[in-house]
């Protein structure tokens, strides 16, 4: 491992993190212990103070354990929006001693059934507006639980409603799945959340210690159904405390939770850590600019993680100059780079740089984070505590210097023990190298002479056209600078006497509509990158696929243009 990286370490931090040897729950507990009166969340206006959130939490642990016959090591699923029902749940499973299942609430009962079949899970808890989703896998449950007792399948789903959450005046604009009233269907197995609650069960003493499994995150992958990535409360608490830490993060920080808690980055920053350190997270279960502007001026915000086409969405308001966005002191965030302009744009309204970073659903969110002192620009950071992360040649696992494009490889206390159920893929996830157990991550990169990484492509991802290797990723980021181009996915189309070559799927600006054309595109991107690189087909499309977490889907553009 290089320690180039060292060089530019963060003030004030140490280069290892000694972390709490307990189970996620305790972190609760002390926070409603030092901050009883304190918000935790703040929903559409309605405070819900630490407190509160451990009374709830308990109550609903012990409906788990003593209605539901919750046990140790069980699997529950978690499938509701961004909102003060997604952590109670969460804090519930953990507080029962069970481990949380996060589901994307874009899943719908096809997807959803592969995950109640692959966790082993009975029990769900869910929202009213997705219990529908939900009726025919519980129905099925309890048909098959009638043959035999001990059969799979769905037994009991406890059923929230937002509204109960968001009791309090607000001159936000509230999303209807939101405001819509408790409407619980009386059904077999179905109880009602604040049925639940009102019914004060107390669950037993905490039995599970800091490597038990936690939470089990579903990683689409690249191949195949979903695979579940096992994590300790050990592995959880690592990144719970390191990204806190890495980012300042302290009791008086007021969070804006968008980014979705399903999926580990905005389960870590916006949810975990809030309560770690004793902070206030402003929750909104969807992205919408305007609410966004008028709660960080409203709450004094300090800090929020955005993807960048949040950043480009916000920024690009006519109705910024309305807001007031001075609170702010950190904007991070990863999943793709934020564009050139875009970065500057933020650096002059709010004077911060965007602080990017990276990991996986395999690492529990970070392994890499750009130092906040010294951040560049479209790129993933340096390692941080007690990470040993390498970029190496993908057949050989020699590391590779400074400039040359290789696999990420990475060892360290958050990494995953390993896919549920799946041993092969487990195998075939890691490599020895000089004793330790590094995770292939598939992502490929360089490092520079800081020993900053910076992010190429996805392995699976690279087109090969005429023998020449074409990262997508490098070319989306080279169409970014043209004038008209709001958005680019670049994929791979096939042709006969080069076998691939690269396509681009382009959103043009409104005001860029009707004056450009595809074919300028082209000549564009010719005169601004290498001939084998450069999109030899433009398709203009009005928006590009998206994933729960406002990811582009490129597999899908893929699939599509292999179809057609």
């Amino acid at each position: 491992m290089s320690d180039r990286h060292f060089a530019h370490w963060p003030t004030h931090l140490p280069r290892h993190l000694t972390i709490p040897a307990t189970h996620l729950y305790r972190n609760v507990e002390v926070s409603a212990l030092r901050y009883p009166s304190k918000p935790v969340y703040v929903f559409y206006d309605t405070p819900l103070s630490y407190a509160q959130f451990q009374d709830h939490s308990e109550r609903l642990a012990g409906h788990l354990q003593q209605v539901c016959g919750v046990k140790k090591g069980d699997r529950v699923l978690l499938y509701f929006q961004n909102s003060p029902q997604f952590a109670l749940a969460y804090y519930a499973i953990l507080r029962a001693d069970a481990v949380v299942v996060p589901v994307n609430p874009m899943n719908l009962t096809a997807e959803l059934e592969h995950y109640v079949s692959d966790a082993g899970a009975r029990v769900i808890i869910c929202s009213q507006d997705l219990y529908p989703n939900v009726r025919p896998l519980l129905q099925a449950g309890l048909h098959a639980a009638g043959r035999n007792a001990l059969g799979p399948g769905l037994r009991h789903a406890v059923v929230g409603t937002y509204s109960d959450y968001a009791t309090q005046p607000t001159d936000l604009t509230v999303p209807p799945f939101v405001a819509a009233p408790r409407d619980i269907p009386a059904e077999p197995g179905v109880v009602g959340w604040t049925d639940a609650l009102q019914a004060n069960h107390r669950p037993g003493p905490i039995t599970a210690g800091p490597d038990d499994l936690a939470v089990m995150p579903y990683t689409s992958g690249t191949t195949g159904h979903p695979k579940g990535c096992m994590h300790t409360h050990r592995s959880v608490m690592y990144n719970t405390v390191a990204g806190a830490q890495w980012l300042g993060t302290q009791q008086d920080t007021v969070h804006l939770a968008v980014l979705p808690w399903f999926h580990v980055t905005g389960m870590q920053n916006g949810m975990n850590g809030t309560i770690f350190v004793g902070g206030t997270s402003v929750i909104l279960p969807r992205w919408d600019r305007d609410a966004a502007s008028l709660c960080i001026g409203r709450y004094k915000v300090t800090g929020t993680q955005m993807i960048s086409t949040m950043v480009v969405d916000l920024l690009s308001n006519p109705r910024l100059a309305e807001y007031d966005l001075t609170s702010i002191l950190r904007l991070s965030g990863g999943g793709a780079a934020m564009p050139e302009a875009i970065a500057a744009k933020l650096k002059s309204l709010v004077g911060i740089d965007y602080l990017e970073g990276y990991g996986m659903s395999e690492t529990m969110a970070p392994t890499h984070i750009n130092p906040p002192e010294r951040p560049k620009k479209q790129c993933l950071g340096i390692p941080i505590f007690d990470v040993d992360a390498r970029v190496v040649d993908p057949a050989t696992f020699t590391e590779l210097p400074p400039g040359e494009v290789g696999e990420i490889l990475v060892c360290g206390p958050q990494v995953m023990q390993g896919y549920w159920n799946k041993p092969e893929a487990t195998a075939d996830s890691f490599v020895q190298i000089d004793g330790k157990r590094f995770l292939r991550t598939g992502d490929l990169a360089r490092t520079d002479e800081d020993g900053y990484f910076f992010m190429v492509d996805r392995l699976k991802r690279m087109i090969n056209a005429s023998g020449f290797k074409v990262w997508p990723a490098e070319v989306e980021a080279m169409l970014y600078q043209h004038p008209a181009i709001q958005e680019a996915c670049v994929i791979a189309a096939r042709d006969p006497r080069r076998g691939e070559t690269v396509k681009a799927v382009v959103v043009l600006k409104p005001d860029h509509k009707g004056q450009v054309t595809e074919q300028d595109i082209v000549e564009w991107a010719h005169g601004h990158m290498a001939a084998y690189k450069s999109p030899r087909i433009v398709e203009f499309v009005d928006a590009l696929p998206r994933s729960g977490t406002g990811k582009i889907q490129w597999r899908e553009l893929q699939e599509k243009e292999a179809r057609g």
